[in-house]
């Protein structure tokens, strides 16, 4: 059994790096920062690394089981894809790409509501120890820490205006002649069920409501920021191409800022659903459940509402957004022509 630290109080796991020099754009302090050789630092992982590690470590010492995971090519590029986001662009038409930029911005902030899920005492649902383990420390840092770089902190911005900074400097300040509002109403969100995340309970009676609350949003945000890992190859090829949109780089270098961000996210998530899964849960009536069973159950639909419903959904919208624009131009039936044959069928 490993030595290393596996309990961390809520300020540990909130604890930023040393670094050198702040992240600073366009005038805005941005959360991390560089070390003397200038590399970047992402904020808050003095311990929250190194603790996602000895969990892990910890867990596969205890029950001999591998972290929870899926490929990322479970799910397909990213739409529109980078042939079909340069074309726009070269053919005049920014628009939907500064729609897509927005939207992920947008989506990032909506993030930081998992800062509000107050777990409790969650070793009444669990007929095993979950002392010193990522699951313990939930409501103790692991969710606070995830809004916190999501949506920033205090004088500190996160990812919703770091994405939103990427989008200005590559399309020179384009909300001054674009109405960002309507082009979010047309994409969904501020309507009625537009951007929420409805769920319904799958799981039996017997299992406490706030739990199955906690998994099924923690499994849902684990495959959101899996497959986002597809978004920020796509944006940073684009974004990084000085003959393509302004700003010389610096756009993709900010996506890659929060790439890097986005691992610990994926651990601690990945860690603590693996903890879930492999522990036998206890039921209001005292009945006992087969922790793989749950977290299965909540998987599965999880899973299906990314690859099915929910990416139906987005591709729909992110559709809409280019034929808005493009059938404005002369030209656009055959522009959205070659857009498509740069597609793929799925």
């Amino acid at each position: 059994m490993s030595t290393a630290q596996v309990s961390f109080t809520a300020d540990e796991l909130l604890a930023d790096r040393p670094t050198s020099e702040p992240l600073v754009v366009r005038s805005v302090r941005c959360h991390g920062g560089f070390d003397d050789d200038g590399t970047y630092v992402s904020p808050r992982t003095l311990h929250r690394g190194p603790a996602i590690e000895a969990w892990q470590a910890r867990h596969c010492a205890e029950f001999g089981t591998d972290i929870l995971s899926i490929p990322l090519d479970t799910w397909p590029e990213h739409f529109p894809n980078e042939a079909q986001a340069r074309l726009l662009i070269e053919r005049g038409v920014p628009e939907p790409l500064i729609a897509s930029l927005t939207r992920i911005g947008t989506v990032e902030g909506f993030g930081a509501n998992i800062r509000h899920l107050q777990p409790g005492n969650l070793q009444r649902h669990f007929d095993d120890s979950i002392a010193d383990t990522a699951t313990a420390h939930l409501g103790g840092g692991l969710f606070e820490a995830h809004g916190r770089d999501e949506a920033g902190w205090e004088a500190e911005a996160g990812h919703m205006d770091m994405w939103f900074a990427a989008r200005d400097v590559a399309f020179e300040n384009p909300t001054s002649t674009i109405d960002i509002d309507a082009m979010l109403a047309r994409m969904g969100f501020g309507q009625p069920g537009g951007a929420g995340m409805v769920t319904q309970r799958i799981l039996p009676d017997d299992i406490d409501p706030g739990l199955e609350l906690v998994a099924n949003l923690m499994v849902r945000v684990l495959l959101i920021e899996i497959q986002a890992f597809h978004t920020f190859t796509w944006a940073e090829s684009w974004l990084g191409d000085p003959d393509l949109v302004a700003g010389d780089g610096e756009a993709a270098r900010l996506v890659s800022y929060i790439r890097a961000d986005e691992t610990p996210h994926v651990g601690y998530l990945q860690t603590s659903l693996t903890e879930m899964h492999a522990r036998t849960w206890v039921g209001a009536s005292g009945k006992r459940y087969a922790g793989a069973d749950m977290i299965g159950a909540i998987w599965d639909a999880g899973l299906e509402q990314s690859l099915g419903a929910g990416r139906a959904q987005t591709r729909s919208a992110l559709r809409a957004e280019v034929e808005h624009w493009v059938l404005q131009r002369p030209g656009g039936s055959d522009l959205m022509a070659e857009f498509d044959t740069l597609g793929m069928a799925s």
